[in-house]
């Protein structure tokens, strides 16, 4: 029954495939915390679009799952868990559904989702990143710092985090967010199998690594070493999951350049001179926003001519 619900979608798949091991990894950081998040994102997000794909004869596309556990991964581990129904109810209806459903949607759900609770909710958003005591697997061994901020708000203090706890992910914030590794091999794998264009995952990371080194070294933000502000927060997680968005993303090359350089340097310049720690999720919606706009004014690449062509195949077989 529930395979005829869903419309058979191999990349989304795919996409899901990739945040299994970062979400094993959240769970073993935040154990039931993940777990009560899933149970309410997944059932609402599906059944909103299925309500309103119903209602047009279309069935349920597989790519809700990729936004819920986006959106899952993306919240802060104590967050209420009323505040992440409305999160994922608002995602999928006004930023997907409301546009005409898959394909259609000019912003991306999971990141429209959070933007929108953080800014509604805002106390009781941030009071999601803090856990009173140790908690999860890690918990039994004492790691009081999984209550804490993350290494951002660490860098702030004046403190300096242990970057291999940053790249492993043993640090706050975010419950997705934090392990660099995993999310890199989440990359490799997506862009290995076709799934993830690479040029927006590079973009992304130029934008944001060249600017923030520029900040550093002008001692603008002396706090934030350019490798902390990469692999720590959310500009990693987005370039790999959100830079990417097939549908909300442009399809020229040259577009897919700018466009991931617009989101990685918006979102530091946002995060550091704007003092807003959500510059990466509105640098995706600011791109989301530029994305055809980018694709009508880049200048398609140029098909050879057939005489052109068919001279090229006669030397090659010659």
């Amino acid at each position: 029954m529930l395979q005829d619900m869903f419309m058979k979608q191999p990349i989304m798949r795919k996409v899901v495939y990739s945040l299994v091991p970062i979400y094993l990894f959240a769970l073993y950081m935040y154990g039931w915390r993940l777990l009560a998040l899933s149970a309410v994102v997944f059932p609402l997000g599906i059944l909103t679009e299925y309500i309103v794909e119903r209602s047009r004869g279309k069935k349920v596309s597989e790519a809700v799952l990729v936004t819920c556990m986006l959106f899952v991964l993306i919240l802060p581990p104590a967050v209420p868990l009323w505040i992440a129904a409305i999160g994922i109810i608002f995602g999928v209806f006004f930023a997907k559904e409301l546009y005409g459903g898959f394909g259609r949607n000019i912003f991306n759900p999971a990141i429209s989702a959070r933007i929108f609770v953080w800014i509604s909710f805002p106390a009781l958003f941030a009071n999601g990143f803090m856990i009173p005591g140790a908690f999860g697997a890690a918990g039994e061994a004492g790691v009081d710092a999984l209550s804490a901020s993350s290494p951002l708000a660490v860098l702030d203090s004046g403190a300096t985090p242990e970057f291999l706890d940053v790249l492993l992910g043993f640090t706050g914030g975010s419950m997705g967010e934090a392990s660099a590794v995993l999310i890199i091999l989440a990359g490799i794998y997506l862009v290995a199998t076709k799934t993830a264009q690479w040029r927006l995952i590079v973009g992304t990371l130029l934008g944001a690594g060249a600017l923030m080194s520029a900040l550093y070294l002008s001692g603008v933000s002396p706090n934030y070493p350019p490798q902390y502000a990469i692999f720590s927060g959310s500009i990693l997680f987005v370039a790999v999951f959100m830079s990417t968005d097939p549908v909300s993303a442009p399809k020229k090359p040259l577009s897919q350049w700018l466009y991931g350089f617009l989101i990685g340097s918006v979102a530091i310049i946002i995060r550091n001179v704007g003092g807003f720690p959500e510059g990466t999720s509105f640098g995706v919606l600011l791109g989301n926003v530029f994305a055809s706009l980018l694709d009508e004014i880049m200048p398609a690449r140029k098909k050879p001519s057939k005489p052109a062509a068919a001279k090229k195949k006669a030397e090659v077989s010659a």
